[in-house]
């Protein structure tokens, strides 16, 4: 039995900051939160240094199958490099602190258990396997000039997969939850990278996404959607999808209202379009992806306050692509902090994450019972959100009461 007690902090609980408790670790789990005395006399004590401790971090919106931003040339590298970029990035992501992760396409079974089993260092893993795309949609990487050779009028990348109508959504969506996804990924609207679609496109008919949904529940898991409008939202909302991934275009009240009536979730991305704007050319965006981003970018900090404004509850994903961008994965926070409140960008990567995720109680959160997933920052994130930049900040890092890093 491995037993510690962290003391001299700072608790940032995942909904509201405490202070003078400790917390004790068993194991894997959270056994005890309260006052300074408490904790068995055998366990191992960490002194915190009166630093601000806080749940492990959760990015709702990852693609570990990522090395590029050229998806077609992604769609054409031996499975064996991209589980080597995947192992990287995974690396990458827990010694930013990101205990968990969500991700959004592209991600299965053999990443899960090679993190699982010790092979890799990674967060905890949950996959959507190959997210769904109609024909000419967003998940379609295939250049409008390609010629179907076997007139099978079917694709399946690195990312995503290609189906058409109802039975053959039914068939895709109860193929990757036998392969054990977590969640199931649709496209509703048009996407920067994709080569073929606009982005006030909107994809799958009501019925395709119903049939999404519905096979779904049947294993008590849900759908989230990329999705960049105000129509498309509100499509997914009332068709039963319960997160809507960037939101970008999202500016009408009356369709925030209804995405909380809903209890549904908003995921906004700010990290990659921040990358795409700086660095579109040497990236070889086409000049459709960069009118495209110019699009968007400027209405994405309108699109989460009119969200925030109508009572939303608002996740944080950061769908960075490219290895050499991963790093930037923690920018994710002070980009919020731009149009939200740092506690409030706090509780989106922690405690609302989780609630998206269906694991509240057990990840997000410091509280007994939760898996002992722990971040120490040193310095106060609610008077400066770039503190999650770099790693150097991070004094103390524990994934399922293991210690992953300690420079205390």
């Amino acid at each position: 039995m491995t037993m510690f007690r962290l003391t001299n902090a700072i608790v940032f609980d995942g909904h509201e900051v405490r202070d003078g408790v400790d917390v004790v670790v068993e194991n894997d789990h959270i056994v005890e939160v309260g006052p300074g005395s408490i904790g068995a006399s055998d366990a191992a004590v960490v002194n915190c240094e009166g630093g601000f401790l806080m749940p492990g971090l959760i990015d709702a919106h990852f693609h570990a199958y990522s090395p590029t931003f050229d998806i077609p040339a992604a769609d054409r590298m031996p499975p064996s490099l991209l589980a080597s970029h995947a192992a990287k990035v995974l690396r990458g992501a827990l010694h930013r602190g990101f205990t968990t992760v969500r991700d959004a396409g592209g991600g299965e079974r053999g990443l899960q258990m090679a993190i699982d089993e010790g092979l890799i260092e990674g967060p905890r893993f949950h996959f959507a396997g190959k997210a769904l795309s109609q024909t000419g949609g967003h998940g379609d990487s295939r250049p409008g000039n390609e010629i179907d050779l076997c007139g099978c009028q079917a694709a399946s990348g690195s990312i995503s997969r290609v189906v058409d109508g109802i039975d053959a959504m039914r068939l895709a969506v109860r193929d990757e939850l036998r392969r054990g996804a977590s969640q199931i990924k649709i496209f509703v609207s048009g996407g920067v990278l994709s080569p073929t679609d606009p982005m006030w496109m909107p994809q799958f008919t009501d019925d395709e996404i119903r049939a999404a949904v519905y096979e779904a529940g049947t294993r008590r898991k849900y759908v989230m959607a990329h999705c960049h409008t105000d129509e498309g939202a509100r499509r997914c909302v009332t068709l039963g999808v319960r997160s809507i991934e960037h939101g970008s275009l999202i500016h009408r009240d009356d369709t925030a209202q209804l995405i909380a009536e809903h209890g549904a979730y908003v995921v906004p991305t700010l990290s990659v379009a921040e990358i795409l704007k700086k660095h579109a050319s040497e990236l070889g965006i086409p000049p459709m992806g960069v009118i495209k981003i110019r699009e968007a970018i400027d209405q994405m900090f309108a699109s989460i306050e009119t969200c925030r404004r109508n009572g939303v509850k608002l996740g944080l994903g950061t769908d960075l692509l490219d290895h050499r961008y991963h790093p930037a994965q923690g920018g994710e926070f002070e980009l919020r902090g731009r149009v939200d409140d740092p506690i409030e960008v706090l509780r989106s990567a922690t405690s609302v994450n989780a609630e998206i995720m269906q694991m509240t109680g057990e990840i997000g959160c410091i509280a007994p019972g939760a898996f002992a997933d722990l971040l120490l920052v040193a310095g106060d994130p609610l008077k400066d959100l770039t503190l999650f930049k770099s790693i150097g900040d991070l004094p103390f890092l524990m994934k399922a009461g293991q210690v992953v890093r300690n420079t205390l």
